[in-house]
């Protein structure tokens, strides 16, 4: 699997999550079958935002069950995860981002589900 860090490369409290998660969603969006992970503070507004990319899903972790995780990827196919710094440290956030690439699609009935969604993305 091919990584690239979309930065930022230092720590800036200037810095606004929009110009590194945008880029990411976009790389996302762009290669199907790839996924994305973004880091904010909650993880909130990064979901949100990388969740306004068409082809873009997004799913927002900030720790508790992990179970939240595996199921994104199997109903709902994210390709994103947005973890929420604040709430979990590096071990529970390295456990996440592991289940996250590690959970497959399940297809099915899901599968028509994800087609509906992407008929609406088309649609706006």
């Amino acid at each position: 699997m091919e990584a690239e860090d979309c930065g930022p490369f230092a720590l800036d409290p200037a810095d606004d999550y929009p110009d590194y998660v945008y880029p990411c969603a976009l790389k996302v969006a762009a290669r199907p079958g790839s996924v994305g992970v973004v880091i904010g503070g909650s993880g909130q507004g990064e979901a949100i935002l990388a969740n306004k990319v068409k082809g873009v899903r997004a799913a927002h972790y900030y720790g508790g069950h992990e179970e939240i995780i595996t199921l994104s990827r199997q109903h709902n196919n994210a390709n994103v995860l947005s973890l929420g710094a604040r709430f979990m440290d590096g071990v529970q956030a390295k456990r996440a981002l592991d289940l996250f690439i590690e959970t497959g699609f399940e297809g099915g009935r899901h599968q028509r589900r994800i087609d509906k969604i992407a008929k609406l993305e088309q649609e706006n």
